[in-house]
């Protein structure tokens, strides 16, 4: 059994979104991003399908030339290959499933561009 509960340990920082990996095994990959209000996750992609659920707050979830206003509850699935981006209206805490192929490595990377 593995346990993990999203509000623990919870900061906000100003300087950087924050992740944190709550599972990577075999069977899963599961990553909560904790945005401050304004931080951005810019443009990139995947070549794998991902899930995003909004746990806390609001953001802007840009896919492609479209932008969705994620609200806590809202879940996306996203295939992959396709570019997207997110910026959080107010503090908020994004819960996001990879592929078992996916790499969560690639996640954090994501924040260097």
């Amino acid at each position: 059994m593995q346990k993990f509960n999203i509000y623990d340990n919870l900061e906000y920082s100003q300087e950087k979104v924050l992740i944190s990996v709550m599972f990577d095994d075999e069977i899963r990959k599961e990553i909560r991003i904790v945005f401050s209000k304004n931080q951005i996750m810019k443009d990139h992609k995947t070549k794998f399908p991902i899930i995003v659920e909004l746990v806390e707050g609001s953001i802007d979830f840009g896919v492609e030339e479209q932008v969705y206003t994620l609200k806590k509850g809202d879940i996306i699935a996203l295939e992959g290959d396709i570019m997207h981006n997110l910026k959080a209206n107010e503090n908020s805490i994004v819960r996001l499933s990879l592929s078992k192929n996916d790499n969560t490595n690639r996640v954090k990377g994501v924040l260097k561009l």
